[in-house]
């Protein structure tokens, strides 16, 4: 008997013979016979490795006959069925449901179809040595095996087949480009025997590029970065790198392809090359391969760019540690000619962009060579060490005799406000200071005695370490600029005071005379390091204090704010402020201790909003509007200036610091009293003040509120007697 849809749909004229259910079950059976069958094939193709060429491809017309019957069903549901779903609910959702699994499977077999196919496309290519076009059947086929991975029903035995077929095809691919390379890409590499040159050239490899046309190009792209990208970089690139001697020859042979040859000048004795050469003869090497081998697109990136992403973190590296470290000046005087190693350095990078071996911004490299100054103070101070150690370290019984006659002889310096620079070694006697009122003779003379050859070198590098001082960039290590660094530094010295007090003590019993005495200890150098860490953050605060009142002064003294420019000035200058506070917070959130965080950050909002308040209170005549923007503007304030409250990196526990606010802030209760003000009417002006006994008689005097009142609200008796209440 007909179902109830089937009724309803012959009724209409839309079902004429057979009814919907009989062709949803007819199309099960077809669907599952046809996953039995795919499923069956796909096995012995990919498991068992048995022949069915043939059937394999009747199998895929079958899917593909199936697939366009499930589409024409489905349409029929959708134009004929859902129009009087209302009168079949039920049974129009088991057929769904049914139709819905048939889907599912057929989408399967359309996965397996298209793997099926891409794994017949690829091994077609690769005996026809097309192995970009193998490549990319292969990625192909693995887009599908990821389709029919996400499908929970999918069977596992089959995905592990053909997963391995996948692998194993991946691998084969890799073997073929192996001895594509090995045919096209010739290496000799020297003996580790010993050199075997006969004409003073030590040939440590030799790279011959035969290059025939752009297809041969495309099969190297793909691989390239299995093997010859390190042997590049170990062969010929860091050896460049690392030895003076080194120098590229490029040969082109006709017919034969082009040689990249290294050889040993014997002349040469460098010891290091300048970075100069380096990057030249680097650019020799890749510029030749760029234009023979490596400018090729592969996709949407050229073959020099894939390249570049092996090799060049390495290459840099080596340059740094190899090249760079070495170049770094050993006296401040040479430190302004290093600009020509960092320009050598910008044009280096940029020749590799060009060729696109190099993306985005500066790297590592350009890095290391612009921040020079610093390398050079750290150098600087390591090389001072050792000396100093050595001499201290050296005999004692090399003596000298110095006479009270004996001066040291100090430069001449220049004026605190100078920019002259010192010169770096000693001056002659002619340029000893002299003062014009003279002691007597024997002032400050030490008595004729004999000394250590190595204490008297040792205040000779001293002197000279000064000296260097005085005429060097205060660039080194600005920590004016980097409110992290002067946190950091704030830290360090607290870290070491603190340990300083009680290191000498804990040692004292277990050291050799006089120190075991406790004569010796590191008490006295704790003032040192605690002024020290905090005049460097003090100095920073200052810094940050100063930025935040430039930035308001740019609010026009928050005057006129009915005019729409100034209040655009303002607002962006109170936007500026917050957003300062909260940059500082970010950066010093858990770096400075919690007290030592809101106490700076306290003392920053103080200083805002105390600006504030005095230039709102020089304000002589507010209008209503002015009143407005004036409140709208010290809300911001209000509601945003805890939020720059952050020490710790939990979020949640930062709320109790924020609620704190007064506590750091000084002003911030008389902020408030004013914002109040602002929008307040007279009266209730006069109960805040309370006679003298208000919340807003604690926060200003009485002429302030008298001054604001007048500015406020215009000369009626009203005001009149609210200014006599105001005592």
């Amino acid at each position: 008997m007909a179902s109830f849809v089937a009724e309803v749909l012959a009724s209409s004229g839309k079902l004429e013979k057979e009814d919907l259910s009989g062709k949803v079950s007819k199309m099960s059976r077809k669907v599952e016979d046809t996953k039995e069958e795919v499923c069956e094939m796909i096995n012995k193709r990919y498991s068992d490795f048995l022949p069915t060429l043939q059937g394999s491809e009747d199998l895929m017309v079958q899917v593909e006959t199936v697939s366009k019957e499930m589409d024409a069903l489905k349409t029929c549901i959708e134009t004929e069925v859902r129009p009087n779903i209302h009168m079949a609910v039920a049974e129009y959702t088991k057929l769904k449901q049914q139709l819905e699994k048939n889907t599912v499977i057929i989408t399967m077999l359309g996965h397996l179809k298209e793997f099926h196919s891409a794994m017949e496309e690829f091994n077609k290519a690769l005996q026809e040595k097309k192995y970009v076009d193998a490549a990319n059947q292969l990625e192909r086929a693995r887009d599908n095996v990821d389709s029919l991975k996400s499908w929970k029903i999918s069977q596992l035995p089959l995905l592990s087949a053909i997963n391995s077929e996948l692998t194993v095809q991946r691998e084969n691919l890799i073997y073929h480009l192996g001895d594509e390379w090995k045919r096209l890409v010739i290496w000799t590499l020297p003996s580790s025997k010993g050199k075997t040159s006969s004409e003073n050239l030590l040939k440590m490899c030799q790279m011959l590029i035969q290059y025939f046309t752009n297809y041969s190009r495309n099969l190297l792209s793909l691989g390239f970065c299995c093997c010859p990208g390190q042997v590049l970089l170990k062969n010929m690139l860091k050896p460049l790198v690392m030895y003076a001697s080194l120098s590229v020859r490029v040969t082109e042979q006709q017919d034969e392809g082009t040689i990249l040859a290294l050889q040993c000048l014997e002349e040469s004795h460098e010891e290091r090359s300048a970075p100069s050469q380096v990057y030249s003869k680097l650019l020799l090497v890749l510029k030749t391969l760029h234009s023979h081998l490596l400018d090729v697109s592969i996709g949407d990136k050229k073959l020099s760019a894939i390249l570049g992403e092996l090799i060049w973190e390495e290459l840099s590296r080596c340059i740094i540690h190899e090249c760079l470290v070495h170049s770094i000046p050993t006296n401040s005087s040479q430190l302004e000619k290093y600009n020509t190693v960092i320009k050598e350095t910008e044009d280096f990078e940029k020749s590799l962009k060009e060729m696109e071996y190099l993306h985005g911004d500066s790297t590592d490299l350009l890095k290391y060579a612009r921040d020079v100054n610093c390398h050079f103070a750290s150098k600087k101070c390591k090389d001072v060490i050792v000396a100093a150690r050595k001499l201290m370290t050296s005999k004692m019984h090399n003596t000298v005799k110095i006479t009270p006659e004996s001066k040291l002889r100090l430069p001449k310096l220049p004026a605190p406000s100078s920019e002259v620079k010192v010169k770096q070694d000693i001056v002659k006697e002619e340029a000893m200071m002299e003062n014009s009122k003279q002691l007597s003779a024997w002032s400050l003379r030490l008595p004729a005695c004999r000394i250590s050859e190595s204490v008297q070198q040792l205040m000779e590098l001293a002197l000279n370490t000064l000296c260097e001082a005085v005429g060097s960039s205060t660039q080194w290590e600005n920590l004016l600029k980097f409110p992290h660094l002067a946190a950091i530094q704030h830290n360090n010295c607290m870290y070491l005071a603190h340990h300083l007090l009680t290191l000498g003590h804990h040692f004292r019993s277990h050291l050799p005379n006089p120190l075991s005495d406790g004569v010796a200890t590191f008490v006295d150098m704790v003032p040192g390091f605690r002024k020290l860490g905090a005049q460097c953050f003090l100095t920073q605060l200052n810094v940050q204090r100063a930025e935040l009142l430039e930035r308001l002064s740019t609010a026009h003294n928050f005057c006129n704010l009915d005019d729409e420019d100034n209040y655009i000035a303002a607002s962006k200058a109170v936007r500026q402020v917050i957003h300062q506070l909260k940059q500082l917070g970010t950066v010093w959130q858990d770096v400075l201790p919690v007290g030592i965080y809101c106490k700076a950050m306290g003392n920053l909002l103080n200083t805002a909003i105390t600006e504030v308040i005095a230039k709102i209170m020089m304000l002589e005549d507010i209008s209503s509007e002015d009143g407005e923007h004036l409140h709208t503007l010290c809300q911001t304030i209000i509601e945003e200036g805890p939020l720059v409250f952050i020490p710790l990196a939990e979020e949640h526990k930062n709320r109790k610091y924020q609620e704190e606010v007064p506590l750091y802030v000084k002003k911030w209760s008389t902020f408030k009293e004013l914002v109040i003000v602002l929008r307040a009417n007279l009266q209730e002006i006069v109960d805040r003040w309370a006679d003298s006994k208000g919340p807003l008689a604690v926060e200003f005097s009485s002429s302030e509120v008298k001054s604001l009142i007048r500015a406020l609200f215009q000369n009626t008796e009203r005001r009149a007697v609210a200014l006599t209440k105001i005592k």
